[in-house]
């Protein structure tokens, strides 16, 4: 019993300094979108060219994501967790003293390089960490970061854009980024269990070539395609095609947020419970009643919460059953490879869902988004395929003992 409670204080730990890893991740990308106006004048940037800000970061991390893939599993993951949270830290501080275009293009593509990698690493260490039968739950709360990052993290920053000027936020995201990698250098013991396989790192290319692992990365392009294609353009498809005032939009990511972030530990619970194929059917069901009621009809059918909710909640449903039953795929030696080239994936997926969405829309002559419907037609074709890849993949990683988690944080002979 005293193990069995030093084992589940020691997982909890583990997923609380992952999740706030991940949430200076989330926020470093995030923050930077809407405080573009506050720096684009400052800077002398043209208004159309701060899609490039976030494009060079997601660009950077899915290359990034590919190149890691073969060499990350040869290093304890503590370290290389701090690493790169390290290199994230810097060039966040190196994003709020830019002076032009070009310099925080800079920074911006090193901060991708590094964030992509840390992402793996950080799912990759709660993999090692948490057993099979609780790695849902787990996985549920280190994606609330992103529920955290969107309710708190985004408003507080921008406020403090307001007060303090655009560079701010981001010497304060660094902050506390600093603060995460003294937590993982001081809390988090080696975790090398993994290089006891003696086996060689894993291409990509040989990590496509097992049917498990291009179910696993075909889960991933469904919901980020889908999810990506629409999510960027919500914003101005609720003021300008439904009149949502622009003063509430803050109200309406928190509408969002907050029921998120409890749903993705429900959902993480049922893929624990019932298998992640039901969780994903469900998830892909709210999808697309999100679509419907609120896109493919050009304006909202009910109020532009209930779709905002329901959107948020459908696409963190399907991530925590893919990503519960994508965990089980790789080897103990394989995961940080194979999480970085999950990582590619979804950038990739979101960097095209950007392109086939301003592909499908126009403006019309009063401001509004042109061709919605046929855009959220895409993104529910799109999201369809999921629960089949997840029903194929389910049988393929079946193994009722995982031996490759370790119910201690780390294997003493292995660190010794």
């Amino acid at each position: 019993m005293v193990a069995s409670l030093n084992r589940s204080v020691s997982e909890r730990e583990v997923v609380f300094l992952i999740g706030l890893a991940q949430f200076v991740n989330i926020l470093d990308f995030m923050i930077i979108l809407p405080l573009g106006p506050d720096y684009a004048g400052e800077l002398g940037i043209d208004a159309s060219r701060l899609g490039l800000v976030a494009g060079s970061y997601t660009a950077s991390a899915a290359v990034a994501g590919i190149a890691a893939s073969r060499f990350l599993d040869r290093f304890d993951r503590r370290s290389a967790l701090a690493v790169t949270m390290v290199g994230l830290v810097l060039s966040t501080v190196a994003a709020g003293f830019a002076t032009s275009l070009g310099s925080l293009l800079l920074a911006r593509v090193i901060a991708g390089a590094c964030g992509g990698p840390a992402t793996a690493i950080g799912l990759s260490i709660v993999t090692d960490a948490v057993p099979v039968e609780r790695r849902g739950k787990a996985l549920g709360a280190v994606m609330g970061a992103f529920a955290i990052a969107s309710v708190l993290g985004v408003p507080i920053g921008l406020e403090l854009g307001r007060q303090f000027g655009w560079r701010f936020p981001l010497f304060a995201v660094a902050a506390l980024g600093a603060v995460v990698v003294a937590g993982v250098i001081l809390r988090l013991k080696p975790m090398r269990a993994h290089l006891m396989h003696h086996a060689q790192p894993v291409s990509p290319l040989a990590l496509l070539a097992r049917p498990a692992t291009l179910l696993a990365v075909a889960s991933t392009a469904s919901i980020t395609l889908a999810g990506f294609s629409v999510i960027p353009n919500v914003s101005a498809y609720l003021q300008g095609n439904c009149g949502f005032p622009r003063a509430q939009l803050g109200l309406l990511y928190l509408a969002g947020g907050v029921p998120t972030f409890f749903v993705l530990r429900v959902a993480g619970r049922a893929a624990d419970r019932f298998g992640s194929p039901p969780v994903a059917f469900v998830g892909t069901g709210f999808f697309l009643l999100a679509m419907a009621l609120g896109f493919a009809a050009g304006h909202t059918l009910v109020h532009p919460a209930i779709v905002f909710i329901l959107m948020m909640g459908a696409q963190s449903i399907r991530n925590v059953a893919s990503s519960a039953l994508a965990s089980r795929v790789p080897a103990p030696h394989e995961r940080a490879g194979f999480q970085s080239l999950q990582s590619a994936v979804q950038h990739m997926g979101s960097a095209l869902g950007a392109v086939v969405g301003a592909t499908f829309l126009s403006s019309g002559p009063s401001g509004e988004l042109l061709g919605m419907p046929k855009l959220a037609a895409f993104a529910m074709l799109v999201s369809l395929p999921l629960p089949e890849f997840v029903r194929r993949l389910a049988p393929l990683v079946a193994v009722v003992k995982d031996e490759s988690s370790s119910r201690k944080i780390t294997n003493e002979a292995a660190a010794a």
